[in-house]
Parts: C-alpha cells; sequence; structure tokens
C-alpha cells in the first residue's frame, strides 16, 4: 500500500481520513533513516528537544482534508507522492497530537498581537485592525529553485532601472518603438518633473518586491512589478521570528537560508546612495502616519535599521536642503526612505491638498541635497500595461531573454485584444493597471453577470486602464486549516534591493489565500502569510 520511491514519500489518501493520518504519522516515524532523513537529520533526540514527553510516541495526526487537483502543489508531486524536501515537517507535524499544535498556533497568534502586527482590511463591519493571520507551515523552496528565482528577480530589476533612467532622458527605447510612447505618457505615475534629472547612482528603483507563482508545470513567473512603495517585509521578518521560536530544532535540522540581515542590507542600500559629500549621511524613513495600514511596517523598519521615524511635518525645506525638527533645532536630512505615494509628497509640485508630505521637497530632491528611495515617477515601471513590455525592454537593454517569464496580458488599448477581453470576460482577470491590494479587479471565474456587465462598461469607458490575464490556478501549499491540513493558493513576493549592487535576501513573504478555492492573497482582501524556507 505503501512504497518509499528515492525522490518522493507515498501516502494512499483513502475515505478514512483518520486512520489515513494515522498510518502516515506511523509512516514517517521511519523518515529518518530515508532518503529524507539522510539529507535532513531528523532524528528521535532532535524530536525530543522541542516535543513535550507526551508526544514523543507516534499518535493520532492533525485530520487530513487534502485533496489535490491540476494546480501544482508545494507539497505532494502527485496523489501519492510527497516531495522529498517536505519529508521531515511532514514527518514533524504528524507525530504532534492536535492539541499541541493548536496550542502553538495560539502561542504564534499571541507573540503577533503582543508585537502590535495588524493591518487594516478596508470596508468590513466587524471594524479595519486585524492581527495578522499566520499560517505555521512554512512554504519550502529548495536552493536550485531559488538560484534561478534570484537570477531573474536581479536582471529583471537592472533592467527597469535602465529603463526609467532611458525615459526620463533620451528616450532611446521609445524612438525605436519597442515601447510605444502612448502607454508611457499615458500613465499616471509619469512624471515629466523627472525628465532631465539625473538621480544618484542612476539608481531609480532601491527596493523593489516582485510578486511571484507557480505554473502548474512548477515554473516561477512574475505577476506584478511594485516598485512605488512595496510593503510586507516586516511580516516576512516576524514570521520567520515567530517560527524560529515556535519550532526552533526543525528549523535547524532544515538548514535554512537567513533573511534576519534584511534591514542592515537595506540600511546599507540607503546609505550608497546619500548625495555626494555626505560620508555620514542622516536617513529617515517618510511615513503616512498612524493610520496607515502598514504603520506597523514603518516603525518596525525604522526600528530596526535605527533611524528615525518621520512623518511630513517632522520635515522642512529651507533653501532647497531638507531639515527635520528635533528638540534641539533643526537637523539635516540626507536620504529619505519613503512610504509616501509621489501625489502625497510635495503640495508644492503634485497635489496641493496634500498635508503627508513637506513643501518643497522635490525641489530640494533636484538640486542633488536629498536622496529618496523609491525615486519620484517609477511607479511608471509598474503600471500592469507596461508590465507586458518588460521582456522586450530586458531584451533591449541586456541583449538577453527574461529568465522569468510574464502570465500572457491582453491590453485593453488594442482593439483585437479588448474585443477578445470583453467576449471572455467570465474566463479572465481583469485588472486596473494602477490598482494593487486587490482592488479594482473582477475574476471571472468568480464573478456575476452583473458584475462582468459593469467592467464591461468601464473597459470601453476607458480602456487604457484595463488589462486582462488568464485565470491562473496558481500553486497550492500545505495550511492548517482548523484541526485539518488543507491546500491553499499562495504567491511569493522576494524583496530585492539595488545599490551599490543588486542583493536578494533568499525567502520572501509567502502569501496565502486562506479562503477555500479563492485566488486572491492580498491580507486587504482577507489573504494570510507563511515562512519562507530556502534551503541551503
Amino acid at each position: 500500500m505503501m512504497s518509499a520511491p528515492a525522490r518522493s514519500h507515498s501516502f494512499d489518501f483513502g475515505h478514512d481520513r483518520h486512520l489515513t493520518a494515522l498510518l502516515c504519522s506511523c509512516y514517517c516515524c521511519k523518515l529518518a533513516g530515508s532518503a529524507v532523513g539522510r539529507h535532513f537529520p531528523y532524528t528521535e533526540s532532535s524530536m525530543d528537544d522541542i516535543l513535550p514527553p507526551a508526544t514523543r510516541q507516534p499518535q493520532a495526526a492533525t485530520p487530513w482534508n487534502y485533496k489535490l487537483d491540476h494546480a501544482f502543489d508545494e507539497m505532494f508531486a502527485a496523489q501519492n507522492e510527497l516531495r522529498e524536501h517536505y519529508g521531515p515537517l511532514l514527518e514533524h507535524f504528524t507525530a504532534l497530537p492536535q492539541d499541541e499544535v493548536q496550542r502553538r498556533k495560539q502561542a504564534a497568534d499571541l507573540s503577533f498581537l503582543n508585537q502590535g502586527i495588524t493591518f487594516t482590511v478596508y470596508g468590513r463591519e466587524e471594524g479595519t485592525e486585524k492581527i495578522f493571520p499566520y499560517d505555521l507551515l512554512p512554504r519550502i523552496i529548495t536552493s536550485a529553485e531559488w538560484s534561478k528565482v534570484e537570477r531573474g528577480l536581479t536582471q529583471r530589476i537592472t533592467a527597469l532601472n535602465l529603463f526609467l533612467k532611458d525615459i526620463y532622458n533620451e528616450g532611446r527605447i521609445l524612438k525605436d518603438g519597442i515601447v510605444p510612447r502612448e502607454i508611457v505618457y499615458s500613465c499616471q505615475h509619469f512624471r515629466r518633473q523627472m525628465s532631465g534629472l539625473q538621480v544618484p547612482r542612476n539608481v531609480y528603483i532601491a527596493v523593489c518586491g516582485t510578486d511571484l507563482i507557480r505554473l502548474e508545470n512548477g515554473d516561477f513567473v512574475v505577476l506584478e512589478d511594485n516598485l512605488r512603495v512595496p510593503s510586507g517585509v516586516s511580516y516576512m521578518l516576524t514570521n520567520r521570528r515567530v517560527m524560529k521560536r515556535i519550532f526552533p530544532q526543525l528549523f535547524r535540522n532544515y538548514n535554512v537560508k537567513p533573511i534576519e540581515q534584511y534591514t542592515q542590507l537595506l540600511l546599507g542600500t540607503l546609505r550608497s546612495l546619500a548625495p555626494e559629500g555626505r560620508p555620514e549621511p542622516n536617513i529617515v524613513l517618510l511615513s503616512p502616519g498612524v493610520f496607515n495600514s502598514a504603520y506597523f511596517e514603518h516603525a518596525y523598519l525604522a526600528r530596526q535599521m535605527g533611524i528615525e521615524l518621520v512623518e511630513g511635518r517632522d520635515l522642512v525645506v529651507h533653501d532647497n536642503v531638507c531639515y527635520m525638527r528635533t528638540t534641539s533645532g533643526l537637523r539635516r536630512v540626507d536620504v529619505i526612505y519613503r512610504r509616501v505615494d509621489d501625489d502625497f509628497i510635495d503640495p508644492l509640485s503634485f497635489r496641493s491638498d496634500s498635508i503627508l508630505g513637506a513643501a518643497g521637497l522635490f525641489n530640494a530632491y533636484r538640486a542633488g541635497n536629498v536622496t529618496l528611495a523609491n525615486a519620484f515617477g517609477t511607479g511608471v515601471a509598474d503600471d500592469k500595461a507596461l508590465y507586458a513590455y518588460v521582456p522586450d525592454i530586458i531584451r533591449y537593454y541586456l541583449s538577453e531573454e527574461p529568465v522569468l517569464n510574464n502570465v500572457e496580458t491582453f491590453l485593453c488599448t488594442r482593439e483585437k485584444e479588448r474585443n477578445y477581453v470583453l467576449a471572455n470576460l467570465d474566463k479572465l482577470v481583469v485588472k486596473a493597471v494602477g490598482e494593487s491590494g486587490g482592488y479594482g479587479m473582477l475574476i471571472g471565474t468568480q464573478s456575476t453577470a452583473k458584475e462582468r456587465e459593469l467592467f464591461a462598461e468601464k473597459i470601453k469607458a476607458n480602456p487604457r486602464n484595463y488589462i486582462a490575464q488568464p485565470t491562473i490556478s496558481f500553486s497550492r501549499a500545505p495550511c492548517l486549516i482548523g484541526d485539518e491540513l488543507e491546500p491553499r493558493h499562495v504567491d511569493l513576493r522576494p524583496y530585492v534591493l539595488y545599490g551599490d549592487k543588486v542583493t536578494i535576501v533568499p525567502g520572501g513573504l509567502t502569501r496565502v489565500a486562506l479562503k477555500r478555492g479563492s485566488l486572491v492573497v492580498n491580507s486587504s482582501q482577507g489573504g494570510g502569510s507563511k515562512d519562507t524556507w530556502v534551503l541551503s
């Protein structure tokens, strides 16, 4: 009934899930001597380090409701084949009784609560502030898989930086017709004020959070580039801290690559972008304030980097030099890690009704007296319509084929593609080009006729504002849902830093669509997250 191939481990999920779980639990106790045990030393003595005495013998495990479909499954290669690197993880969780699993889940939730790790869900009757949902089972990525992701992300951020430098200066890619001028100039995030302006080290994108998904064949592809004010990295870091505390020995036995150095790498990146003649730059993090949904992250990153957390009212610009108000007087600011969108950062240059920024900040930036990361105008490169041209951008500037492919994208500005989209709204995902967080989109397979009719009218009225993509059943990973282990759709957001060089910490934020069947992973739409383990 059970077999153990060299590269996978088999389980038979019959109709009696409780019996199957018990069999899995007993079988997993033998894995220490198998191929998995040789790659991941996991012995009875190591189990003793983390399990209470009552749980050291095989017992009935968490009930299973784990059913595979056509989507790529992170844990199982097929219905009866466990992926090798998930062996010790499954061994551990099937050895834990339900009450112990729930105890550790509660310990994780309490840790998030005590740290104030919350996010905002808008439009919900029960209130906006919620504890960030966290799944106990980590997502595991092999070293070989990560190597390709790392190469692809390095290639992508390099090409996009060259693209931004080009369109705000010579515009060669526009003259050569690789990217249509109208796509760039009609983008709401294109800043004409940036034309001809030289940015420090030609780095427009210093911090990037790229969203990746796995296709059914297991390949990672890019779903979105987040280049303006990418968020979520604090959840990546706190997820890891909690996981190491809840399952310390399991973490050590897996030999997971570290991510804790991210904040110091970010600080080093910001220092490398300081204006000339400022060897000891004063760096601050500019936040919209306590009512912003990501304020926890702003405070967390500022504290970890040892820099000041400021709001627009804390800054003043005099003679094109930016200063910070302190109790001992004004102090010059050299680098601003901004978490405020372009529109709101300077009421003199952008939206005049904004109270979130500082008047004159763009003039100080243009004079070269202060650096902002990311630069103004980077949003044009993560416009969802321009996303379709990124493979051509890579080929144009780097003379290379993309390492990570895009998802097929239909531009509603093209008549033929627009007609196709309108005729197939029930099969496609339609997105507004300037929205984020899961807002402004239609998932055709889960929509009503009335919703599709409304989106059709929106597309006809403003084709430039919409793109469409096939509905992709992206990969699923095991999640603890109540007392059961169930698959849920996940994506991955690695964080890329670009200063003196490109740096990527191994891992990222794995976001989870916690609702069964849902493809929306955004926390603002009810999604959660889990730790991401990249193996050495």
